[in-house]
């Protein structure tokens, strides 16, 4: 059972003092070590159980994992607070969107403000391990208001919530905040560990903290994503992005073959397949029966950990609830330092990153959007897309960091694999029917 716990907002005037900005720092409320010696945030403390198997149908939740929808209302609940303060840059119920015809249905976005005011990138894109920089942007400053909650693990396996939890100076804390330039409704980051200013690089605490958030939040039709350095990542201070969408992704509809797996104690394990017929080459990571979430964790974070060391760029999507999760390598911003992507792509400025990768497409020029198909969707991507000599040996550094074996199913016949619709099918009732997606 989730625990509700309500806190006095205020536990002194000390802190009412750095709650309104009357305290020595940078003359601003923000969550960096020069501000905010004590504060006070929600807090959500998820069940922290990394050895709980994970369930094959999202339908199949026990009645007590059921009730982390309470995540779910209550971030959906503090997003629309915040947009209702004016603190996104613009309005993006007011984007235009639509599925594009095809048999995978990709998504186009029209959205201009966020080409318009996006924060520029302020590093070199030809590395994928870099040192954080205190100097350039970092999620240290952003402001205290732009924080929702805390996200950190219980201490008791049990999943709590504190409407105001005093945070002392010391403490390096997890939070999830708006992000001001949002791509779609309710979209948030997660930022692990702030001040203790991570550059953006996969390690496994991290990623188990994200895994969770999936988890925890337990609705289908919210997705985590990452961007590493050289996969269109803009701010070099670890973090992931989620939002929501009502459809599937059409990534989540690709065919797939099983070429790798794991074998744990009693038969659990990890699956890794390939995607078949999608226009960029990419893993899905899956947990066998009875294998746990920390088995899928590690199996994705050793193989994430083997391509940063490698300089690969790559994002990942995590999705079905924390269920399946995409490791897409990519190459498009080399392929741009070479000069080999046409011009005709250049021009609509499209930075794929993770949510453009999976097939939702943020367009910022009226007339690509107007103009866009799967035919334009496809090249783009397949731009985006190592070569097959290259994900042939991708596949065995992923095979060597995360110990897995070759176990290709011998019964799929990829050229005859079309996509499906294993991605989430009803509506999700929670979303306001304006921020819906129309065919």
């Amino acid at each position: 059972m989730l625990t509700i716990k309500r806190v006095p907002t205020l536990v002194s005037n000390y802190q009412e003092d750095v709650l309104e900005g009357n305290v020595m720092g940078c003359g601003r409320k923000c969550l960096g070590k020069c501000c905010m010696p004590v504060s006070v945030l929600p807090l959500y403390a998820f069940k922290n159980d990394d050895n709980e198997p994970i369930e094959n149908d999202i339908q199949t939740l026990p009645e007590e994992e059921c009730q982390m929808s309470f995540l779910n209302n209550l971030l959906l609940g503090l997003w629309e607070e915040r947009m209702s303060q004016g603190l996104f840059r613009y309005d993006v119920t007011t984007c235009e969107t639509k599925v594009i015809s095809g048999r995978y249905g990709f998504i186009a976005q029209l959205n201009e403000g966020r080409h318009l005011k996006k924060r520029p990138t302020e590093f070199c894109i030809d590395k994928v391990i870099q040192p954080f920089d205190e100097n350039k942007f970092n999620f240290t400053k952003v402001g205290q208001e732009e924080v929702l909650f805390r996200f950190e693990p219980s201490t008791d396996y049990k999943p709590h919530y504190f409407s105001g939890m005093r945070v002392n100076g010391g403490i390096s804390l997890s939070i999830v905040a708006i992000n001001v330039s949002p791509i779609e409704y309710g979209h948030v980051l997660l930022i692990p560990r702030v001040r203790d200013c991570l550059p953006q690089r996969i390690d496994r605490d991290s990623f188990a903290i994200a895994l969770h958030f999936a988890r925890e939040v337990a609705d289908p039709f919210f997705r985590v994503g990452y961007n590493s350095l050289g996969a269109f990542a803009t701010i070099n201070h670890l973090h992931f992005q989620a939002y929501y969408l009502s459809v599937p992704f059409p990534v989540e509809k690709a065919p797939i073959q099983k070429i790798l797996a794991r074998k744990g104690l009693g038969g659990a394990g990890v699956i890794v397949s390939k995607l078949l017929n999608y226009p960029v080459r990419g893993f899905a990571f899956e947990g066998g029966n009875g294998s746990t979430a920390r088995d899928l964790s590690d199996a994705v974070v050793n193989s994430c950990i083997s391509l940063q060391n490698k300089n690969i760029p790559f994002n990942i999507l995590i999705a079905q609830c924390g269920k399946k999760i995409f490791l897409l390598p990519q190459c498009y911003a080399e392929k741009q330092a070479l000069g080999v992507v046409g011009q005709e792509l250049l021009g609509t400025q499209v930075n794929p990153a993770v949510w453009e990768i999976s097939g939702h497409i943020v367009l910022k020029r009226t007339k690509d959007y107007n103009d866009a198909s799967e035919e334009y969707a496809w090249k783009l991507l397949s731009e985006v897309s190592l070569s097959e000599e290259r994900f042939e040996e991708v596949k065995g550094y992923i095979s060597e960091a995360a110990d897995l074996q070759a176990e290709e199913d011998k019964s799929i016949n990829p050229e005859k694999e079309i996509p499906d619709s294993s991605g989430p099918q009803v509506v999700a009732s929670h979303m306001p029917p304006d921020c819906l997606v129309l065919q």
